[in-house]
C-alpha cells in the first residue's frame, strides 16, 4: 500500500472516472465519429450529458485530440522505421532542442525518452529509404548532441493503434 501522501498526490493527477466515463472513453477511442446521440444510446445517457462528459474529459486533458487514423500506404508513406537514438550529454538545453526538433517533424510519429542503451526510441514513417535517410541526415546536422542512431525497418505492420485500455476500478 502506498503512503497516504503519495495516494493523495496520485489522486490529484488522475481525475476520477466512473463506469460511464470508462465506457464513453472506450467507445470514442474505437470510433470518434459516433454522434452524441449514438453514444448516449449505448451508455444510457442523453446526448447533452454525453457532450458534458466529453467536454470535461477534454478540459481535464484526458482526451488529447480527436484524430483520423490514416492508412500510410494509401497516402504514399508505406515504410516504418524504428529508430534508437543515443545522445552525448543530457544537458537540459540540448535535450529541449532535440525534443523540439522531434516534435516539429511530421515524419516522426512517436518519440519516447527511454532507459537502456538508447536514450530515445522513435517511430518514423517515410515514402522510402531515401526520404528516411534525408530526415536522419537533417537530424544529425541540426542536433550535434546526437551521438548515433540505429534503425530497424518494419517489414510489416501487425497492429497500429493509439488505443489506451480504460480498465474498471
Amino acid at each position: 500500500m502506498k503512503p497516504a501522501h503519495l495516494r493523495a498526490r496520485m489522486a490529484d493527477m488522475v481525475p476520477p472516472l466512473d463506469a460511464i466515463d470508462r465506457k464513453l472513453l472506450d467507445l470514442v477511442q474505437r470510433d470518434a465519429d459516433f454522434s452524441a446521440e449514438a453514444l448516449g444510446e449505448r451508455i444510457g445517457l442523453s446526448a447533452s450529458a454525453v457532450l458534458r462528459r466529453l467536454k470535461r474529459m477534454k478540459a481535464d486533458g484526458m482526451i488529447l485530440a480527436n484524430v483520423a487514423l490514416v492508412d500510410p500506404a494509401k497516402v504514399g508513406r508505406p515504410t516504418f522505421f524504428i529508430v534508437a537514438l543515443e545522445i552525448e550529454r543530457e544537458r537540459p538545453e540540448l535535450m529541449s532542442r532535440l525534443r523540439q526538433w522531434l516534435n516539429g517533424e511530421d515524419q516522426v510519429q512517436q518519440a519516447f525518452y527511454v532507459t537502456g542503451s538508447a536514450d530515445f526510441i522513435l517511430i518514423v514513417t517515410a515514402q522510402d529509404v531515401e526520404s528516411y535517410d534525408a530526415l536522419m541526415t537533417r537530424l544529425m546536422a541540426d542536433n550535434p548532441n546526437v551521438r548515433r542512431f540505429t534503425t530497424n525497418v518494419a517489414l510489416g505492420v501487425n497492429k497500429r493503434t493509439m488505443f489506451v485500455p480504460v480498465r474498471p476500478d
